[in-house]
């Protein structure tokens, strides 16, 4: 195993209502780095572990200036190796390093290439330039060297150019972590961009250096139509509907061993869908006689590249509709349903399990 694969495990996908990025966990703190414009405009979000599970984690500090946040899990996470760091003065042009993340939300990825300039200045700050390939979804995530140091945090913020990565150094971070030491109780902090003051309570203007801030640096972004309709289900669920947001009115989780998925198709129907299982390769007809019977009404069975799906949907103008409550009820029977059915269609026809399965 390869020094960069020791530390893979530590490498989780961050999910909000907006999108999602990448961020590394920093044992001895129980804290997540990644960019503040993955978590921009939320205080809980996502952390998606490359084991499938998925919890909650508090915002606790975001620096603009830098594009740095910390995050803390809602549980300390154990088992999983320590990061070392590699100072910035410490790096040449032309080392072999790796970007580790998930582009456009895509499972894990790794990316090689070198470093083409150490200190790159764009919009005043100095930036490691790779040639890496880097993508939005890689923010936030690690580069590291062939020792599996991390020199870097990814940024996906600058994509006019072709061919260049960039990653802001991690002597910044390794000052936002020593900072946070001092006072590791906060609630949420926001470091003013203009002077890097930490500010804990909403304000107009620093205390500091009195330059004007942005509602949004301690507002939370509100909440779609959509979302309070669908997240009213998580309740009946019992599952906390942060770590199921992947985006804007979209969302996935599983119910046991099932991958369910919430989302709005076209702007004209509410879907809820469950990938099963995969056909058997004998007794196809039993599947088909099965599938064909309708037997999970008001739910339909399906079959798409192989796979078994279970599916619902709802206009959307019925959701304000005296059928409002029944959506809801259905919604949350098909997630439950599709955990029946999977071990089901695996027990019985000789399924197979697919790869977005949670076996236990």
């Amino acid at each position: 195993m390869s020094e960069i694969e020791k530390i893979e495990p530590v490498i989780f996908k961050i999910n909000t209502a907006s999108g999602s990025g990448t961020g590394f966990y920093i044992q001895d703190q129980n804290l997540v780095v990644t960019n503040y414009h993955v978590v921009s405009g939320y205080k809980k979000v996502a952390i998606e572990m490359q084991d499938k599970n998925t919890l909650s984690a508090d915002v606790m500090v975001i620096n603009p200036l830098i594009d740095i946040a910390l995050l803390k899990p809602e549980k300390t996470l154990t088992g999983l190796p320590n990061v070392t760091f590699k100072k910035h003065d410490s790096l040449k042009n032309r080392d072999k390093v790796s970007v580790l993340g998930f582009p456009f939300g895509m499972p894990f990825t790794v990316t090689e290439g070198i470093i083409s300039a150490t200190k790159q200045l764009l919009n005043g700050q100095a930036y490691i330039q790779t040639d890496a390939a880097v993508n939005p979804g890689n923010s936030g995530g690690p580069v590291v060297n062939m020792n599996g140091d991390i020199i870097g945090v990814t940024t996906s913020k600058f994509t006019q150019a072709d061919n260049m990565g960039f990653a802001l150094p991690i002597d910044h971070v390794m000052e936002e972590l020593e900072a946070y030491k001092l006072n590791p109780n906060i609630a949420y902090a926001v470091k003013c961009p203009s002077c890097n003051f930490s500010l804990h309570e909403p304000m107009d203007n620093c205390a500091n250096c009195g330059a004007a801030l942005k509602k949004e640096l301690f507002d939370e972004q509100p909440k779609t139509e959509m979302a309070v309709f669908v997240e009213e289900v998580f309740n009946e669920l019992k599952i906390d509907p942060v770590i199921a947001r992947r985006g804007v009115d979209f969302w996935e989780f599983h119910r046991g061993s099932a991958l369910v998925r919430y989302f709005v198709y076209r702007n004209s129907f509410l879907f809820a869908t469950s990938p099963l299982a995969k056909l058997p390769k004998t007794n196809l007809q039993e599947v088909y006689k099965y599938i064909l019977s309708n037997p999970v009404s008001p739910f339909y069975l399906g079959i798409s590249q192989g796979l078994i799906y279970i599916s619902y949907r709802a206009h959307l103008s019925d959701l304000k509709s005296s059928k409002r409550s029944l959506i809801q009820k259905n919604l949350a029977a098909l997630a439950i349903k599709a955990d029946e059915l999977d071990n089901f269609l695996i027990e019985t026809y000789g399924c197979e399990w697919h790869e977005e399965s949670k076996k236990e």
